[in-house]
């Protein structure tokens, strides 16, 4: 059972947009059944961005009924005064001439496009602070790239639309966060990206977000090691003696609380990551696969670091499930929370934007 707020909540609950994913994949079957809880809309405004027609077959599909989908072409039309279940679940709607037909389980190039103008349309929308975060329900890197996106993934176009610098993508669930040095590259080519600049850069990021967006005082941050064992010494590699630790030396001269370079394997192994308010892990696979192992299904993906809230569920398109009726909403629930969390405590503190 997901946890709901006991006290009655203020009649200006914030808007946070939901953009549709892939209309060919479960990102619209997670949404509508994510959405659709009349306890969420008492305290949040959720608005789906995207083709309605797309919505409506999948509800179609999935016999999903009582949704009471409301069209809206501006979020200038939502009356905030009206509780969920009489607005019903607002759809920021995107249909026109181009819009594709759903077609489960293919990444198309229009399904690609579809997705990619939903999710620009949330960036407009939170720059203007007209949202106060949203929501990204999952992309194929295939379908964006056949559409003309060369974009490795959701984190780096919002990154380049938000003309943010730094940035770093963490896996948050509940006190477990993982933060990472490089993201969407090759494993060949993430040697050289493993800098002295790029690890402080990250730490910096993780450390500001930890206290803005989580509100942790005093962060502390485990930092992982790029080969087995830490390098034993050198003779696995030397990395962990010429760049990392020095990367470290360099943040505690800055006041991080930053410790390491721990070997990844034991350190998850031992259950280290309790000790710690963040991970900082050298590449993807490294930090995404335990943390995956250890959050089921309930991970979200948070953007640290760019001046707009951004989150999303930590699972893919998966079109081999695409319109059965077997995706679970828990994962974009979560991600929802999370994003209006970090909207709540920005407000509180002033902060609408995070430093870009």
């Amino acid at each position: 059972m997901l946890p709901f707020p006991r006290k009655r909540i203020r009649r200006d609950r914030p808007i946070i947009g939901l953009t549709i994913g892939d209309i060919n994949g479960i990102g619209p079957e997670v949404l509508l059944k994510g959405m659709a809880d009349k306890r969420l809309q008492r305290f949040v405004i959720p608005v789906i961005i995207g083709p309605m027609s797309a919505l409506h077959t999948h509800a179609g599909t999935l016999k999903l009924k009582n949704l009471n989908l409301h069209p809206i072409r501006s979020i200038e039309e939502i009356d905030s005064s009206l509780p969920g279940k009489q607005a019903g679940l607002y759809v920021l709607d995107q249909d026109d001439d181009e819009t594709p037909a759903v077609e489960f389980g293919r990444p198309t190039e229009a399904s690609g496009r579809t997705a990619m103008k939903a999710v620009d349309e949330a960036i407009r929308l939170s720059l203007d602070e007209s949202i106060a975060g949203f929501v990204t329900a999952p992309i194929s890197k295939e379908a964006v790239v056949r559409a003309g996106y060369n974009i490795p993934g959701h984190t780096e176009h919002i990154a380049a639309k938000t003309h943010s610098q730094r940035y770093t993508m963490m896996m948050v669930a509940q006190s477990l966060r993982v933060g990472l040095v490089t993201t969407h590259h090759a494993l060949r080519d993430i040697p050289e990206r493993i800098t002295e600049e790029a690890i402080l850069e990250k730490l910096d990021i993780i450390d500001e977000s930890l206290q803005l967006d989580f509100g942790i005082d005093e962060p502390r941050i485990a930092v992982l090691s790029l080969n087995p064992h830490a390098g034993d010494g050198g003779v696995l590699g030397r990395e962990e003696i010429e760049i990392i630790q020095p990367a470290l030396q360099k943040a505690a001269a800055r006041g991080l609380q930053a410790d390491g370079p721990h070997a990844a394997d034991g350190f998850f192994a031992n259950r280290r990551f309790n000790d710690y308010d963040a991970i900082l892990a050298m590449y993807h696979d490294q930090g995404l696969i335990p943390f995956k192992a250890l959050s089921f299904n309930s991970g979200i993906n948070f953007t640290a670091g760019l001046p707009i809230i951004r989150t999303s569920p930590d699972h893919g398109t998966a079109y081999d499930i695409a319109g059965q009726g077997k995706a679970s909403p828990e994962s974009i629930r979560h991600a929802l929370y999370l994003a209006l969390d970090i909207a709540r405590r920005r407000r509180a503190v002033g902060v609408l934007r995070a430093r870009v």
